[in-house]
């Protein structure tokens, strides 16, 4: 038995308070955004062609520590502790949650089933056998980067890349994570495949699972340089950096070629929409549990 151990703090604290959990005897400390899955949520991201000098945020405005500790009588005091430690003055609310003893691996593996995108495509974690050979098989399973196929937004841009790809374009995966887009595009005929990302865990995530499915991905730093144009060009990001990258991204289109974003909730469709009108008209093609894939055609 162990027990989960859940605060909240300001990005100022969410550092020294993992730390000072650790020191106290946490086995694991995570940090996310407190206010994940609301619109509240602060994305992270860098801003290409940006001053070098711009300050980056290092954490959303609030923070949810969650730490695992052993059981035991001190638990809370060795938490208050850790709390004054790391500067903070008023003990936040503590949740407590036992956690029972399991088998991580099965657990985590029986989270993920195949996933249908459609007739003609499907994500088969490797543990798994494919349930339909015939089809284009993506062979993904979850890792540091986002991207299984099982969130929404990557459903949606799968969805239109099966139907948008006739074979022999060029495409851009901006905001690539895992490479799950990038590969798809690959196996369903592109020529050649860019996908860009910030971070390095991505890129290495996309690089090992491009290798496992046997297709070749072109891998690049959006600090690097992206003249390029590409017939096809997706992405999967969120509102704000989707608004703020509408210049590069629609200048990667070539013209007569076709754009796809997604990470967009229904309700903030109209923001990028905006961001975009100057340079590519889009609409909402799809919508799935209340995100949006918005798509045009450069003309």
């Amino acid at each position: 038995m162990w027990v989960s151990v859940a605060l909240t703090t300001d990005a100022a604290h969410a550092d020294s308070l993992s730390e000072a959990l650790l020191a106290a005897g946490a086995i694991s400390v995570s940090v996310e955004d407190a206010q994940a899955g609301t619109d509240e949520e602060t994305p992270q991201f860098g801003e290409p062609g940006g001053s070098n000098d711009q300050p980056i945020i290092p954490l959303w405005t609030e923070s949810r520590i969650v730490a695992l500790f052993d059981p035991s009588d001190d638990l809370i005091g060795r938490i208050a502790a850790a709390t004054v430690a790391a500067g903070i003055d008023d003990l936040p609310e503590i949740e407590l949650e036992d956690v029972a003893e399991q088998d991580w691996v099965r657990l985590t593996q029986a989270q993920f089933d195949p996933i249908r995108v459609n007739d003609r495509l499907w994500i088969v974690p490797s543990w798994h056998a494919a349930p339909d050979p015939g089809a284009i098989n993506l062979v993904l399973d979850p890792g540091l980067a986002f991207g299984t196929g099982s969130h929404p937004t990557t459903f949606l841009c799968l969805q239109w890349l099966s139907e948008t790809l006739r074979g022999t374009e060029t495409v851009l995966d901006y905001g690539c994570g895992s490479g799950i887009l990038g590969i798809a595009a690959a196996k369903l005929g592109a020529a050649t495949v860019l996908g860009v990302d910030i971070d390095d865990n991505a890129l290495t995530a996309a690089r090992d699972n491009a290798a496992n499915n046997r297709v070749t991905l072109a891998l690049r730093h959006s600090k690097e340089p992206l003249d390029e144009r590409f017939d096809i060009v997706v992405a999967n990001i969120l509102t704000n950096p989707l608004c703020v990258l509408a210049p590069l991204l629609a200048a990667r289109v070539t013209p007569g070629g076709r754009i796809a974003l997604s990470g967009v909730l229904a309700a903030q469709a109209e923001l990028v929409i905006a961001a975009y009108a100057p340079l590519i008209a889009l609409n909402v093609g799809a919508e799935r549990d209340g995100w949006v894939r918005l798509e045009g055609r450069r003309c």
